[in-house]
């Protein structure tokens, strides 16, 4: 099942990058970043509402609860780069630099999660970052 909502992210992280880039014109790119956030925020909220999951803020440890708002904190840094390189640039261009985060995160999970690190991972990072290289130069 986690193949299905993978490929639903990727779907939807390019419906997010054409609909982005055509929404942003005339806006400053801030702006835009703060109100997609609260269009997420609102839905993010909607689904613990819908799912009843909101019982479970007591039980997230003090761990937990840094490591999220670490990564709220990198999403939105994300985020406002992400809208204004869109701003300023080609969906075209900017996106596929964007997509290295693929390589950057399974580094970073070698480095930080001691994940393995094969040689596929490897020829597949090389590829990603070739293939990256090739679309935007």
């Amino acid at each position: 099942m986690w193949f299905v909502y993978a490929l639903g992210s990727a779907v939807f992280a390019a419906l997010t990058s054409i609909l982005a880039k055509i929404g942003i014109e005339g806006v400053n790119s801030t702006l835009a970043t703060a109100i997609r956030t609260a269009v997420v925020l609102l839905m993010s909220w909607g689904m613990v509402f819908l799912t009843g999951t909101q019982t479970g803020i007591a039980d997230i440890s003090r761990r937990s609860w840094l490591f999220l708002v670490l990564s709220g904190l990198a999403t939105g840094a994300s985020w406002l780069c992400y809208y204004h390189a869109l701003q300023v640039g080609a969906a075209s261009k900017v996106v596929p630099i964007d997509k290295l985060s693929v390589v950057i995160t399974l580094a970073l999970a070698f480095v930080v999660l001691h994940e393995p690190f094969t040689a596929k991972n490897l020829i597949g990072c090389a590829l990603i970052t070739a293939g990256t290289l090739f679309m935007v130069l």
